[in-house]
Formats: C-alpha cells, structure tokens, sequence
C-alpha cells in the first residue's frame, strides 16, 4: 500500500518534473491549494499530473482519497486512498467506469512504507537511487457534493505486489511509471477510453533495473499527520541526530563514567617488592609474621607494599603478607564486630576491614 509520501520541491521544479524529459506542466490547476511537504498523508491536497483538453499535460491539486461521481456526501469510511491493480485488471467494482478515461500519475520525492516488527511499526522512505521524482499511477474523478457548488477532484494511488527485492518491507507496493513512455501510455485517453493489455503489464510489479529503487529507515514521527522535517527523507543511520550519533553518545557516556569511578586501591597503589626494581632496601626487609590458628609464620610469603585510599586512618604505607593483601581487597568484613576481633584478643584470621575503628599498625601487631 501507500500511506505517505514525500514532495517538498520549489513549484518550478514540480512544473518541470525532473527526471521526465520533454514533461513540462502547460498550467497548474488550484497551484494555491498546495502546500509543498515532506509528510503528505491522505484527505490532504496534492499535485497529480494528467493530460489537458488539448492534450498537454497539466498539474492539477486534487485531493488524496477518491470520492466517486454518484456519491452525495463524502463518505469517510469509504478506503480509496489506494486502488489494487488486480481490481482494475478484472474488472468490475466502482474502478470500473473510470479506469479507462480518468488516469493520472502523482508526482512525488518518494512514499513511506511501514516494517512491522514485532510489536513496532518502523517506518521506511523509498526512493528512485539518482534522487530523481518518482511518478506513481492513479486514478482521478470529480463530484459537486449535495450544498457545494464547486467541484471536489479527488484521486487514488494504484497498488500492486511487491516485486522481490522490497517484499520484506511490504506486500504491496505503488504502481511507478518510472520512464516518459510509460507515463505517456498511462495517460493516454484519446486513443482508447478502455481497459488495454499494455495497461495490465505497466501496473505489474517494478522491474526497472534502469531506474533502481532504494528504500532506507527513517525517524518514527514521520507517523504523526501534521509534523514536518527535511530529516524525513534522510536515511536514519546516517543523520547527525541518528544511529550513529546515538552509539558516540553511548561511547562517551560510558567513558566518562569510568574516569569518575573511584580507584580500587589494588588498582595502582600495589608495588610487588619481590621486584628488583624495590624503593625499599632488601636487606632490611621486616621478617612479619602470619599469625593464625596453628601460629604459622609467614617469612617467606612475597612482601607488598599498599598505600590504602579507602580510609585516611590508614593511610601510611605498611607490608602486608600478600595472602593478607588478597583477603583485605577482596572479601573485606563490614566491622569489628563482624570480624570477631576484640580489643586486647589476638587476631583469629579474620580479615582487616578499612573502614573499622582498628588501625593498620594495630592490625600489625596483632598478627
């Protein structure tokens, strides 16, 4: 189907439909109703392109979502904002008395087509890859409704099965008359105000390798009727504000929040003095020991040198067995009283906890 679409060109350049050679608009019908947009949705004004009295082409502002010529009232509730090729081709139906004589083509930037995906809806901007305008076949008719004077024009955007390559995005898809020859024959009423076969075969799925399509995700308020931005028809991942900027957002957030985070003081305050390179003198290096359950010693156990950050009571440099070293950083216990230790006891091998009234010196002693 085709919901949305895109046309926020300069008037003179819509006049001159770029990319159709030798298509220039000999006038424009109701210009002042238009308002050039890059969010076009339906029961909204647009240009459509369709043939003159005299043969010419002429720019016509009509209004998206067809009323047909019997109707009294605009009925609402009736869906013609897109017509199905298959209906046109068999025949039949309320297409049936204008598909022969009342065709026209709408000239466009691009349309909108929305992914489902789970349970979001992710909306898609598809496009001819040179930037070129796309003109997508439609169909037009006009009705004086009952209490108006002036004639309302309307029309509706012919559909078909999606060719192979955006099947993914969509079922269906516009018709897109993407070559002069193709837009000619569409709107050639002259010669036969019936049905024909060259008509069946222009309304079948796109098959131009000449005029490739390309088809790009776009920013989710594209959905809400009335909102407007050029960011539309850029693709998502490649704007300032999208994808990409988002992830460097993320990757300096994360930055920053490691540069805050406090140092842990095994981080870059421990020196293994069992280096050669030790700023204490190996000679006089203190004989500590380990005193546990068994009264064990630790002599021989590898000596490090920490400077503890996390409490400024216990700032001074000290040598601690490194098994102790291992136990303070990595399974401290939340106070003395959790610790087991009381004042004047021996340690029993639990481990020191910074934060705890007893200082490193008494922590020495104690072992």
């Amino acid at each position: 189907m085709c919901g949305r679409f895109a046309l926020r060109l300069a008037r003179d350049e819509i006049r001159h439909v770029p990319g159709y050679d030798g298509v220039d608009a000999d006038d424009w019908i109701d210009e002042d109703q238009f308002v050039p947009r890059y969010n076009i949705a339906p029961r909204t004004q647009a240009p459509v392109l369709r043939r003159g009295e005299n043969g010419g082409y002429v720019l016509h502002t009509m209004k998206w979502g067809l009323v047909p010529h019997w109707s009294k009232y605009e009925d609402k509730t009736l869906s013609t904002t897109n017509a199905r090729a298959e209906n046109l081709v068999d025949g039949g139906g309320m297409w049936a008395s204008i598909k022969g004589k009342k065709r026209c083509g709408v000239i466009a930037q691009g349309y909108y087509e929305w992914l489902t995906k789970g349970k979001e809806k992710l909306p898609h901007f598809t496009r001819h890859r040179n930037g070129a305008v796309m003109i997508m076949a439609a169909l037009y008719d006009t009705v004086i409704l009952e209490g108006q004077t002036t004639p309302l024009w309307t029309f509706s955007i012919v559909t078909t099965d999606s060719n192979k390559d955006f099947s993914w995005l969509h079922d269906r898809q516009p018709v897109i008359l993407s070559t002069r020859a193709a837009l000619d024959e569409w709107l050639d009423i002259d010669s036969s105000q019936h049905w024909t076969p060259g008509l069946t075969k222009l309304v079948k799925p796109y098959s131009d390798e000449t005029h490739p399509l390309e088809c790009y995700q776009v920013p989710k308020e594209v959905g809400k009727v009335g909102t407007e931005s050029p960011a539309f028809i850029e693709p998502l991942a490649s704007r300032k504000d999208g994808i990409q900027a988002m992830f460097a957002k993320q990757i300096a957030k994360s930055q920053k929040s490691l540069s805050k985070r406090p140092r842990s003081p095994c981080d870059s305050d421990i020196i293994d003095l069992t280096d050669t390179a030790s700023p204490l003198d190996r000679g006089k290096r203190p004989k500590i020991d380990n005193a546990d359950d068994n009264n064990t010693t630790a002599s021989k156990a590898p000596l490090t040198l920490t400077k503890t950050k996390s409490d400024p009571r216990t700032s001074k440099v000290s040598l601690l067995p490194f098994g102790a070293l291992l136990a303070f950083t990595r399974n401290p216990v939340s106070n003395e009283k959790e610790s087991g230790a009381k004042e004047g006891e021996p340690w029993k091998g639990k481990y020191y906890n910074a934060t705890s009234n007893m200082k490193l010196d008494s922590f020495l002693r104690r072992s």
